[in-house]
């Protein structure tokens, strides 16, 4: 999993509320065993036209959303079934960042399996940085985890709360088998001692 620390990136903002796993990634799309490969089915059913062409007036089609990796949302983001597929798809699509009101429990919890960082801030704090993102063109936002802040270029700045276990496994790209593995001299010291694998 790659390190997160500091990312700047360009700001996609979608003006929709209770997104589900379903619409971030359709059930059509989750026969892969693989992580990679959901970018391009992302959004599929609000993307795409009947005819499988792009649907020009969606968010993430329009020219000015093009390379975002900071994904600005309302409330109740990753809701519905619990699909890992989601921020799977998110990350290949190019988002490290999303920030919302709030999120569904395993969603949030599968970003920073999958090295994402899902930031909640009040709605008012929300509704502040879709204005800004649609008074600024091109609008970014830094994502600071080792400060704990997020900030843009136009005076903006707010703390972000991250519990430590997640922020420590984020800032040095731990998931849980990289995780375990930082144990790994301890492992084989009991494995070892009570003769595992002999």
């Amino acid at each position: 999993m790659t390190p997160f620390t500091v990312h700047t990136g360009l700001v996609a903002a979608m003006d929709r509320a209770n997104v589900d796993t379903d619409q971030i990634i359709p059930k059509q799309f989750l026969k892969r065993i693989e992580r990679t490969g959901f970018g391009e089915f992302l959004f599929w059913d609000w993307r795409k036209k009947p005819d499988g062409s792009d649907d020009p007036e969606f968010e993430l089609n329009k020219p000015e959303a093009a390379g975002a990796s900071v994904l600005l949302a309302r409330r109740n983001f990753g809701s519905g079934s619990s699909r890992e597929h989601a921020p799977w798809a998110l990350e290949d699509y190019g988002f490290r960042v999303i920030v919302a009101p709030s999120f569904a429990d395993i969603f949030y919890n599968n970003c920073f399996k999958n090295g994402m960082l899902p930031i909640m801030l009040s709605e008012e704090l929300v509704e502040e940085l879709f204005q800004r993102a649609a008074k600024h063109p091109g609008y970014e936002l830094t994502a600071d985890l080792e400060k704990q802040v997020l900030t843009d270029a136009h005076g903006f700045e707010t703390p972000i709360e991250v519990d430590e276990f997640r922020r420590h496994c984020l800032l040095k790209g731990l998931d849980h088998i990289s995780l375990t593995l930082e144990h790994e001299d301890k492992i084989s010291a009991y494995e070892a001692q009570h003769g595992v694998g002999a």
